[in-house]
């Protein structure tokens, strides 16, 4: 396989995963050293989300391709690209709490649904709880109703206890 070939097959493979996965994050880790990367990539692949680092170039091109090209101003400099297929929330927050205790990681940008998302987006969605944590939630509003009717009719029958004895 030609060069080029390679290159157009990359561009390919990079438009696919921003079409198609849920969330994106393009990060600056300039100023990182090996260890560093070595511990972000660990935390991201624990929480599902692959971490890649691409020329600007072939990166520019599939965001032309999958018509993100809002993403190009932000590709400046040295990138890793974070995808997650499954899960909105987990880059952005394993990303926004390792750039808290590393000042050298920066988020820059980011595709959120297939939308382009700022660095402020990005952060407000890592402050989000997690899918597991939305759910519970969830549960507890719709408990609420029953538990609180399962108290008054529980009061109403010792009230009637009390009077009946």
């Amino acid at each position: 396989m030609s060069v080029l070939e390679q290159k157009k097959q990359i561009v390919s493979d990079i438009a696919d995963k921003l079409r198609d996965n849920k969330a994106t994050i393009v990060v600056d880790y300039r100023g990182l050293n090996v260890a560093e990367v070595t511990e972000l990539r660990k935390q991201l692949r624990e929480a599902g989300v692959e971490f890649k680092v691409y020329k600007n170039s072939l990166t520019r091109r599939a965001a032309d391709a999958a018509e993100l090209s809002e993403l190009n101003e932000k590709l400046v400099g040295p990138n890793a690209v974070a995808f997650s297929a499954e899960d909105v929330i987990a880059p952005a927050k394993v990303l926004n709490e390792f750039a808290k205790k590393h000042d050298a990681l920066e988020i820059k940008a980011g595709v959120i649904e297939g939308r382009v998302a700022s660095v402020e987006e990005i952060k407000a969605l890592a402050e989000l709880p997690s899918r597991e944590g939305l759910l519970s939630m969830l549960a507890n509003v719709l408990q609420a109703p029953m538990r609180g009717f399962a108290l008054v009719t529980k009061a109403v029958a010792e009230q009637k206890e009390e009077k009946g004895a």
